[in-house]
Parts: structure tokens; C-alpha cells; sequence
């Protein structure tokens, strides 16, 4: 099985086309839900959220208020990197059980969707390919005010936080261009997915882990004819 990352910026389109993956037959492992999971009440997330920022930042029924959390964070840096360090190892290790999951259930490829992959860059490594949904700066703004009612400028400010998406499109192995309609970017998915699964790839990572397997095997049973001897 090999991993396909899949990202882009605040009101690009990214959801659209993971939409698309999913009716596809793909298995799309969304890193936002998986960051709802890792906060529900009583898990280790949701108890050091609540010894760092308290009660207030839950609502009565003892769920995580995102948006009384995300007004602490959003001008204060250090809380925001006291949340980081609370959620992001619970991510990627509650990301890390779904992919062996599938693993041991013979998938093909599985894609990640991951806002912050570039940003990051702490998954990057593990992506056989990446793929970024682009469109223009404008796109994005009208799209954020639309979807949000934001303002201009609250919707600005919104995208500056993030890393440009023409910058993360030099990073990128694939681009899923969504400045036009959603029927052309329902065909270039479409195509995305027949490349994919036409790749062999995973016949590769399957060959490395039967020799690493078999390595530590061989090891094994040398030690222990030579133990006893």
C-alpha cells in the first residue's frame, strides 16, 4: 500500500475533491475528523486541553468549544503552540492505527487529507505522491466570504495564515486545478484516481517489507541456533 497526500488552502476546494476520491471507491482519511476524534470528552487529548486552557473553552455538555478555543489561540502564539503539542501527536498517531488498518486489509493506496501537510512537512516523507487543489487568490476570498460570511478582510486574513498555494504547488507531485467548474474538476480526479490505481507502487513497498520481514526472521533463528548450540 503506499500513501497519497492530499492538500491545499482554506476554500480551495480540497473537500470537493476528496468528495469526488470517496465516491470513487477510495479510502480518504481525513485529518480534521481525525482532530475532532482525538478532543472527544474523556479522551487523553480532551483531558490536557482541559488542564491547559481550563473550562471555558467547553461547552455545558463537556464537548470542545472549536470556536470559543480557536478566539485564545488565534492572536497568541504560544497558546497555539501548546494546542499543536497537545493534538498533533494524537493525530498522527490515531492517523498512523487507520493506515495500519488498511494495510493489513491489502489496500492498494489510501489518501490522506491533510490540510497542513506542507506546512508541517512531519508527513511529507511517508507520501509516495502529493497532490494539491489549486486555485486563484481571488477564488479563495470570494469563496471563504460566501461560505463563512466573512469579510474581505476577515477572509484575508484567513488565507495570509496559511502557505500560498503557488508555493505549494512547486512542492507538489500532482494539481487539481479548481478554477473552473466542478464538472472539469470531477474529470481531473477521475483521472488522478485511474493513475493511481494503474500504479504498482505498492508492489514495491510490499517487496521491501517481505525482505526487511524476512531479514529480522533470518536474524532470529541465526541467534537462537547460535544460543543453542
Amino acid at each position: 500500500m503506499f500513501l497519497v497526500g492530499l492538500t491545499g488552502g482554506i476554500a480551495s476546494g480540497k473537500s470537493t475533491v476528496a468528495k469526488i476520491l470517496k465516491e470513487l471507491g477510495c479510502t480518504v482519511i481525513d485529518a480534521d475528523e481525525v482532530a475532532r476524534e482525538v478532543v472527544l470528552p474523556g479522551t487523553p487529548g480532551w483531558k490536557k486541553i482541559k488542564t491547559h486552557f481550563g473550562s471555558d473553552v467547553f461547552q455545558p455538555n463537556g464537548e470542545l468549544n472549536r470556536e470559543k478555543l480557536g478566539q485564545v489561540i488565534f492572536n497568541d502564539s504560544d497558546k497555539r503552540k501548546i494546542l499543536n503539542s497537545i493534538t498533533h501527536p494524537e493525530i498522527y498517531k490515531a492517523i498512523a492505527w487507520k493506515v495500519m488498518k488498511n494495510f493489513l486489509i491489502g489496500q492498494h493506496f489510501i489518501v490522506l487529507d491533510l490540510p497542513l501537510l506542507f506546512e508541517s512537512k512531519k508527513m511529507v516523507p511517508f507520501m509516495s505522491y502529493t497532490v494539491v487543489v489549486n486555485c486563484s487568490e481571488e477564488q479563495q476570498l470570494q469563496r471563504l466570504m460566501k461560505r463563512n460570511n466573512y469579510s474581505r478582510e476577515a477572509a484575508e486574513i484567513r488565507i495570509k495564515a496559511q502557505m500560498p498555494l503557488n508555493e505549494k504547488c512547486k512542492l507538489c507531485s500532482h494539481i487539481i486545478d479548481n478554477t473552473q467548474d466542478v464538472q472539469t474538476t470531477y474529470y481531473q480526479t477521475v483521472k488522478l484516481h485511474q493513475q493511481l490505481s494503474r500504479s504498482r507502487l505498492y508492489w514495491k513497498v510490499r517487496v521491501l517489507l517481505a525482505v526487511c520481514a524476512g531479514t529480522v526472521i533470518g536474524l532470529t533463528i541465526y541467534v537462537v541456533k547460535l544460543v543453542f548450540r
